[in-house]
């Protein structure tokens, strides 16, 4: 709450009181005619700046309240540099919200106050900022914004890829949990959450024995952040997953993993990158390796009770976002402020938009296919024959085994990292460095996959120019 002082004179007491005591009160939007009187009539008021940004900030004007607030800021208003901090987190532009957090906290130190709840908001906006910067380049196709309790209807699982169902359902209750139930293809093991003893949610898998569901087993026994939503890959081994602790940056955030089989635990997560994780909550990863597409919920810039579902084109390679100088495309690529940005130039997506919101047929079988290589707008290949050019082949051959190769080693890294993670101090001074160096190799394959595509990309629209 802030405490109001004497005022300027030649300003009307009542329509004065009235505006602080709406102010006081809440009421911002009340408020706000007043304080934009007063502040036309006094510019350089720091109080009222303050006043007029604060109601604008909170009724949504965030354009005028940053203006208003700004003013504020150069005239000594601590508290203008905690309201401009939100703002600018909120509009992922990080650095400047570090610089208003450190400016706050500096000033309230300096008056004795406790500022650790502000030093745990900055730690929080370092690592948004960190985040942002490793921004990957995904493509995100389409987007449905659906009903919360309707989370399921926007995901169209190929049934070779298992299938998603409501708690209620799986579990033949009339208790309808805010989850969802990962059912493999086989349809003999289920991944699905459920309120711990802690109340919080916690992951748990269930095998099929006969014609009954048994033998519950948690996925992470030892973890105690609430976690929620799985979905595993065709491997069987690799689980995304959504939860609220593992360094979360607001609310559930989407993490993956991968199955040990050699101690049968799971390696530490990993959190994914923006643009799949924001402040907001973001979850159910979901990817149909038949169609080629993945989902993955989101409730940001939406209404309460209202989720965004996003469509995307799934990369193993995980390949950050390139010309990362340019900080505003870095920043509207980070936020996803408009999907049509991720497109790659000339881009037709029309077919696996339309692929992704068609149910599968039942009995719907996979196609056969050895890979997927996009060659332009209108081709697509799947099989080696497919190849016109001999040379584009062996390009694209070397391609596949380099990212293989990456695969490896990123099996490798995971490994390596969940022991770090799990480890003394002696075992991390051993590990960094191997870390490191193989994480620069896994960057390097990944490079070179992508370059000797693009060759075979390149050398077969060639070929198929000339025909």
């Amino acid at each position: 709450m802030i405490l109001f002082a004497g005022l300027a004179s030649g300003v009307g007491a009542q329509s004065l009181d009235q505006a602080k005591k709406l102010y006081n009160d809440g009421s911002y939007e009340e408020a706000r005619p007043a304080f934009e009187r007063l502040v036309s009539q006094s510019p350089n008021n720091s109080s009222y700046n303050l006043w007029y940004g604060v109601c604008c900030y909170e009724t949504g004007d965030w354009e005028t309240a940053e203006k208003y607030l700004r003013v504020a800021l150069n005239r000594k208003v601590a508290e203008a540099s905690r309201y401009l901090a939100n703002i600018y987190t909120a509009q992922y532009r990080f650095e400047e919200a570090v610089e208003m957090w450190e400016s706050y906290i500096e000033q309230m130190q300096k008056k004795k106050e406790n500022t650790e709840a502000f030093e745990q908001q900055l730690a929080q906006v370092e690592k948004l900022q960190r985040m942002k910067e490793k921004t990957e380049d995904v493509q995100v196709i389409d987007s449905l914004v659906v009903d919360r309790e309707q989370l399921l209807s926007a995901y169209f699982l190929n049934e070779d890829c298992g299938k998603l169902e409501t708690y209620d359902a799986h579990f033949e209750s009339s208790e309808a949990l805010a989850t969802a139930v990962y059912v493999n293809p086989k349809g003999d093991q289920a991944y699905y959450a459920r309120p711990s003893e802690n109340s919080r949610y916690a992951l748990y898998t269930h095998a099929r024995l006969m014609d009954a569901w048994a033998d519950e087993k948690p996925v992470f026994p030892s973890d105690t952040a609430e976690n929620n939503y799985p979905f595993v890959l065709g491997d069987g081994l690799t689980l995304y997953f959504a939860s609220k602790g593992n360094g979360s940056i607001g609310g559930y955030d989407l993490f993956v993993t991968r199955y040990n089989i050699h101690n049968a635990s799971y390696l530490a997560p990993e959190q994914m990158g923006m643009p799949f994780n924001s402040p907001a909550n973001d979850y159910l990863m979901v990817i149909d390796e038949v169609k080629g597409v993945g989902w993955f919920a989101s409730d940001r810039n939406q209404p309460e009770g209202k989720v965004c579902i996003y469509l995307f084109i799934p990369d193993e390679s995980r390949k950050r976002l390139e010309n990362s100088e340019d900080d505003e495309k870095l920043r509207q690529r980070a936020k996803l402020s408009a999907i049509r940005e991720t497109w790659v130039s000339g881009g037709n997506y029309a077919a696996l938009i339309q692929s992704a919101r068609t149910p599968p047929a039942s009995g719907e079988k996979a196609k056969k296919k050895e890979f997927e290589l996009i060659i332009n707008d209108r081709t697509t290949y799947y099989m080696w024959s497919d190849f016109r050019s001999g040379e584009a082949k062996s390009f694209y051959e070397k391609a596949i085994g380099l990212k293989q190769q990456a695969s490896s080693v990123a099996g490798k890294l995971e490994e390596a990292r969940g022991l770090y993670a799990e480890g003394n101090a002696s075992v991390r001074d051993r590990l960094s460095a191997s870390i490191l160096q193989t994480e620069k190799e896994w960057e390097s394959l990944i490079r070179q996959a992508s370059e000797w595509e693009k060759r075979a990309r390149n050398t077969e629209n060639v070929q198929l120019k000339n025909k």
